[in-house]
């Protein structure tokens, strides 16, 4: 069967973000007032896996070999079945 996987990947709390910074201080200087602006990184992976349980294990495989950095990144993963 064919899955696709969204994998979300953000920055623990207490993470230094720049990236989300300097969007902080351009939309402030262009007139918006923002709280806080926290950056994120979605993938979007096609897979296939004989079920949805195989499919979650290999994204989780992934995650943890590559996509993400488990020491300085959270990450979530939302799975569906492709027809």
């Amino acid at each position: 069967m064919q899955y696709q996987a969204d994998v979300t990947i953000e920055l623990k709390s207490g993470m230094l973000d720049p990236e989300g910074t300097t969007i902080k201080r351009a939309l402030e200087h262009l007139g918006y007032e923002t709280d806080n602006v926290k950056t994120a990184k979605k993938y979007i992976i096609d897979l296939q896996a004989d079920n949805i349980h195989d499919a979650r294990e290999h994204v989780e495989e992934m995650c943890q070999k590559l996509i993400a950095n488990p020491i300085i990144h959270n990450y979530a993963i939302t799975l569906r079945e492709l027809q």
